[in-house]
């Protein structure tokens, strides 16, 4: 009697735990330690090499065996990732859709969506744009994520849309993280500014542990952009923490800088 009165209570425990079990699997299913929007800039100023020099770096980023032990080191071992390209205030665009990363051959797999799309490019620069379309992708990612992190890259100050630093703000107030890639391996021309990193400092980026990793060289261009997803992942900060050395008696960046341009071009 007892006996058969033990198998019950065990089956009937069982049965309890797999109820309760089932929905806590399903959720966790959902869970990353970081949704991660790439933000990558095609606007006219970067040049068909800068741009496939831009693809090559995310894709090795991504084929790299740090990369992936950098993932494999979160508390959950999974982060989930889409690819973006930009350009104007009505152009962006999803080039690789959210995919969660948590072994060799989903990342493998993701690296070769970005290095097998087509190269184009568009006019204008719209970096508030660009935050703003990552802020709902990121609302509509269908992950609970630990951290959420926007990583844009550009070589122009923002010229097109609505401010970037309201963009910028309006996203941090939403616990998201916007890093910087500022590329500067061209001289200032007239719609560029000098000092991009700055302006990506002051105008762009901000969250926790938020950092740009400015590119001035071409030869730096791939190790840079692995070096930045590499900190991303492991929510490190590189050894400079913004990489950009900048007098104390500097003036404040104007981030309306790149419409000024803009607006003056035109009306010569």
């Amino acid at each position: 009697m007892v006996r058969s009165a033990m198998i019950h209570l065990a089956a009937g425990l069982s049965l309890l735990w797999t109820c309760l079990a089932g929905p806590a699997q399903a959720q966790s299913e959902n869970e990353v330690d970081l949704a991660l929007v790439i933000a990558v800039d095609i606007s006219f100023s970067m040049d068909t090499d800068e741009q496939a020099l831009q693809r090559e770096g995310f894709a090795q980023a991504f084929r790299s065996q740090q990369v992936h032990d950098a993932i494999r080191g979160g508390l959950l071992g999974r982060i989930a990732v889409t690819y973006v390209e930009w350009a104007g205030s009505p152009d962006q665009r999803v080039i690789v859709p959210w995919t969660v990363l948590d072994n060799p051959e989903s990342l493998m797999s993701f690296a070769d969506k970005i290095a097998s799309t087509p190269l184009r490019r568009a006019q204008r620069t719209s970096i508030s744009g660009a935050l703003d379309f990552s802020v709902r992708l990121l609302k509509e990612s269908g992950v609970e994520a630990v951290r959420q992190v926007i990583d844009v890259s550009g070589d122009g100050p923002n010229n097109q849309g609505r401010g970037v630093a309201q963009a910028r703000d309006e996203a941090l107030a939403k616990g998201i993280t916007i890093n910087g890639l500022p590329i500067m391996l061209r001289k200032p021309g007239y719609l560029d500014i000098p000092e991009l990193d700055v302006y990506y400092k002051d105008c762009v980026i901000g969250g926790q542990g938020a950092f740009t990793v400015p590119v001035r060289e071409r030869d730096q261009f791939i190790e840079a952009i692995k070096t930045k997803i590499l900190l991303e992942i492991a929510n490190l900060m590189p050894k400079q923490p913004s990489l950009i050395n900048r007098i104390q008696s500097a003036p404040s960046t104007n981030c309306m800088a790149g419409e000024m341009q803009w607006r003056d071009r035109w009306s010569n």
